[in-house]
């Protein structure tokens, strides 16, 4: 008997490494011989870095940066086992939960401790490098990330232009005479699962602002000023970075990766399995467990378990899904590639004491017992 177990983290709850660990011991209690692969998962968002440093036997790395509020901030972020590639949440240098309710504002939040970020990769060694956008505060286009990085944005006087999304309507002349030279031998593959331009009614400010802290007509001002951006920029580079699928990610963020630094942006899921090398460790098995917090709806748009299911399912692989909730649209995730899916509640309780790690590991052990309980006696 081999399984392999690849879930995502029940969030708030209980951290995909610890959830697996579980699983593991609910189909040891039956098959104490059975061969278990677990590869931790994430789809590029927040437990990316801790996923794919696990599974490839990586280590972390933490470093003070300039935060969004250009205060120091301490961030994490992996350097995978081949040791010459870095795993980066952008969040943990500009994300929302690093700026108080009071203090969130997206004229003034930067991207600079991201190139921070880069830049101690790079001296560390790394020449590759997987981000994971979202969650972000900011607004700027990826302006401070690219000045962190050696890029020099000045406006009218010859002046630096400034940080933050209200500088970008200051910007007149690009100056990359200073940028890293190491850049040009680094490659970025970003994790991107919006498909947002930079600007416009569904652009980066007019979607995502608002809950970044900007007020309607501070939408107007910075999404005025990422138009400014982008023409600059076309001027300047000859490049368009507005009519790019995914160029609004985290505040613009997606923009400033291609368009300065030639990133190729796709499915956070498709990334995350194709550096873990999911695929290949199938190779085998009898069975795939994988899940989630909640299986819905937006399971079946390409999150996480959908993406370990359809690799599953081209090699007939039977694939079981378990989730703290289940909602009724899930039944589609059957003609998706999950065989079954289960909940792991097992008595009336509050969301409280659902939530509590105990409670989950627990859950998630007897489940998965009880499910190869049954497949034991069939086979």
């Amino acid at each position: 008997m081999k399984v392999l177990i690849a879930i995502d983290s029940f969030k708030g709850s209980i951290t995909s490494i610890d959830g697996s660990e579980a699983i593991a011991l609910g189909i040891k209690d039956i098959y104490q011989d059975a061969e278990i692969v677990t590869i931790p998962l994430a789809d590029g968002g927040e437990g990316t870095v801790e996923a794919l440093v696990h599974a490839t036997a990586g280590q972390l790395v933490e470093t003070k940066v300039t935060g969004p509020l250009q205060e120091k901030v301490v961030a994490v972020y992996g350097i995978l086992g081949d040791e010459k590639t870095a795993v980066i949440e952008v969040a943990a240098a500009c994300g929302l939960p690093l700026v108080p309710q009071e203090q969130r504002n997206p004229a003034v939040t930067t991207t600079y401790g991201v190139g921070e970020l880069i830049t101690d990769a790079i001296e560390k060694g790394c020449r590759e490098f997987v981000i994971g956008l979202g969650g972000s505060a900011t607004n700027d286009a990826g302006v401070g990330m690219l000045q962190a990085l050696g890029f020099r944005f000045l406006n009218q006087q010859n002046e630096e232009a400034g940080l933050g999304g209200q500088a970008l309507k200051n910007i007149h002349k690009i100056d990359v005479t200073q940028v890293n030279p190491k850049l040009k031998d680094c490659t970025f593959k970003v994790a991107c699962d919006v498909n947002n331009f930079l600007y416009g009614p569904k652009g980066a400010t007019h979607v995502f602002g608002p809950q970044k802290g900007a007020t309607p007509d501070m939408v107007k001002e910075l999404d005025e000023g990422l138009k400014h951006f982008a023409q600059v920029v076309r001027d300047e580079r000859g490049t368009d970075i507005h009519h790019i699928t995914g160029a609004g990610a985290a505040g613009g963020l997606g923009a400033a990766f291609t368009g300065f630094l030639d990133a190729k942006l796709q499915s956070g899921i498709e990334l995350v399995l194709e550096v873990t090398g999911m695929e290949a460790s199938m190779d085998g098995a009898d069975f795939v467990i994988t899940g989630e917090g909640k299986l819905d709806g937006q399971t079946s748009m390409g999150k996480a378990p959908l993406g370990v299911a359809k690799l599953a399912h081209h090699d007939r692989i039977p694939v079981i899904a378990l989730a703290g909730g289940v909602a009724e649209e899930a039944a589609a995730l059957n003609e998706l590639g999950i065989t079954s899916y289960f909940s792991i509640m097992n008595a009336p309780m509050s969301l409280e004491e659902a939530m509590d790690s105990k409670m989950t590991y627990q859950n998630l052990r007897l489940t998965t017992n009880q499910l190869f309980r049954l497949i034991k006696s069939v086979r």
